[in-house]
């Protein structure tokens, strides 16, 4: 197989394929393999992501109506193509009480124990994770896998169906990725190593440095030793870089601004508070904020954290009878109450929505029954046992958006106005949705904000309701920024990886004869 080579060319054989492991969760696992697709997509080559199983709260909706989660959905756009569910067969999404929905492609099957799932569920979904491994493997010149946390899970190890369980499975050669920013880097790369089968080792073809800071020269002894005590190369060490805020799924709280802060247009800056819900999901709504010029955003769990903001958002949650609770807890209901008196802007996204609400009645969720909400908006919400995933087009506030629904919620809405109408193909008989009272506006949609023009009105908007002299940016480009983002991890592996050694274990496997590093697993 060359780097131009079409389906065709192959004669029925799988394209090639590396799994790309990380010695923990947080590692670089994601931004790595969007990294070497993008790479690789340069280079001409049709290739596709995979991760058979994805435990995360943040996902999207492809255009066939699948639920994913956002990794993939992002390295999909790094290799140039669409996501679709064969990328992510299993989501799991945590909804608290060791429990986890299972979304199984793309679509919810049930919600399962940690006990239960990992009891013999998990290993039933096997074939399936494989099935659609064979595929992408049938379609593209190369799948780049993402694994999860470690592949040294020894507990784990008998009903893995995204570490070395697919790698054994389909033969992949495996490139372990350490994060050496947290120190210990060759005790982990070793130790993972060690604790793998001897068949599992067989794989394990190498590691990649993440996130060096200073100077490599200083690195390069301790890569030796490393290689001599495990027969293992270093394929790169890739350095640290500010602004690389991708999608990832278990990257922990923090906001993803792409590129660099920039001042303010205008003379002030304008401040976004968002409330660290519990089971909070998709909080990656807000990074198009971030990258707005003099937009400064900051995630509170307190009221007082956000009494000097200009915008409090309230985001989505899989657990938002929790979340109201919490919200109580901390101060917020009384917070978001005096906000709606005083006309300060407060916006509620997807389950933030539905927690603006009069009331909630839940027996899909939680099933608390009915449960009094903040009493914002004049939005009462009942739970369907189907979920609403939709990529639904329409206008807010007078400009075409663009965004996506997750969500078990219905909403009734008896008065305020309409936040999002639908356009015509996508919302045939379906109401306007959310709902906006003075300055207080909630909607279902994710992904709003990522729709720049809208974006600029809703901050122009905010802005003068917060009494502020903010000026929003003409010619910020949220997507243009997210390209730029993938161009930036594509140079690092071009300029920091060994690209003809990964080039030859893509296409070639894992190299014959690699040695066995004790003890091995238990």
């Amino acid at each position: 197989m060359t780097g131009a080579a079409a389906k065709g060319s192959r004669g029925g054989a799988p394209g090639g394929g590396l799994l790309v492991a990380g010695t923990t969760s947080d590692a670089g696992k994601s931004v790595v393999t969007a990294g070497i697709l993008r790479w690789l997509a340069r280079q001409g080559m049709k290739v596709a992501p995979f991760k058979g199983q994805n435990m995360s709260l943040n996902s999207f909706v492809t255009r066939g109506g699948a639920e994913i989660g956002r990794a993939q959905a992002m390295q999909a756009r790094a290799a140039g193509i669409e996501p679709t569910a064969l990328m992510n067969p299993v989501l799991l999404k945590p909804g608290g009480d060791s429990r986890s929905q299972v979304v199984l492609m793309g679509r919810p099957v049930g919600e399962l124990s940690a006990r239960g799932y990992h009891g013999g569920r998990q290993e039933a979904l096997l074939s399936t994770v494989l099935e659609c491994l064979a595929e992408l493997r049938a379609t593209y010149d190369a799948v780049i896998c993402e694994g999860a946390g470690s592949p040294a899970e020894i507990n784990l190890r008998r009903t893995d169906i995204v570490n070395m369980g697919i790698a054994r499975a389909a033969r992949l050669p495996v490139v372990v990725v350490g994060d050496i920013d947290r120190g210990g880097v060759f005790a982990s790369f070793f130790g993972t190593t060690a604790l793998l089968s001897r068949e599992d080792q067989a794989l394990v073809a190498g590691y990649l440095v993440n996130k060096f800071r200073g100077d490599v020269s200083l690195l390069a002894p301790g890569l030796d030793m490393l290689e001599g005590l495990t027969g293992r190369p270093t394929y790169g060490v890739l350095p640290w870089r500010e602004g690389l805020g991708i999608d990832e799924e278990d990257g922990g709280l923090g906001v993803r601004a792409p590129g660099a802060v920039r001042p303010p247009v205008g003379d002030e800056v304008l401040r976004v508070a968002v409330c660290a819900l519990p089971l909070m999901s998709n909080f990656t709504d807000v990074d198009a904020l971030a990258a707005e010029p003099g937009v400064r955003v900051r995630f509170v769990d307190r009221a007082d954290e956000a009494a000097d903001a200009d915008l409090l958002v309230v985001p989505g949650t899989r657990g938002t009878v929790r979340a109201l609770a919490w919200l109580r807890e901390r101060g917020f209901a009384g917070e978001l109450a005096g906000r709606a008196a005083a006309g300060r802007p407060v916006l509620g996204i997807c389950g933030g929505y539905q927690l603006l609400g009069e009331w909630i009645e839940d027996d899909v969720e939680s099933r608390a029954g009915i449960v009094p909400g903040l009493g914002l908006l004049p939005v009462r919400v009942r739970f369907a046992a189907d979920k609403t995933l939709a990529r639904p087009a329409g206008t807010a506030l007078g400009e075409r958006v663009e965004g996506y629904e997750i969500h078990h919620g219905v909403a009734s809405v008896d008065g305020g106005s309409p936040f999002v109408t639908y356009s015509p193909a996508d919302g045939a008989g379906r109401d306007p949705d959310g709902c906006v009272v003075g300055a207080v506006r909630g909607t279902h949609w994710h992904g709003l904000l990522e729709n720049d023009v809208f974006r600029r009105a809703y901050l122009t908007e905010v802005a003068r309701e917060a009494g502020r002299r903010f000026v929003v940016a003409p010619d910020t480009g949220f997507d243009a920024l997210r390209e730029a983002q993938l161009e930036r991890l594509a140079d690092l592996v071009e300029e920091h990886a060994d690209t003809a050694a990964l080039l030859c274990l893509i296409e070639k496997g894992a190299p014959p004869g690699l040695p066995f590093v004790e003890p091995g697993a238990p």
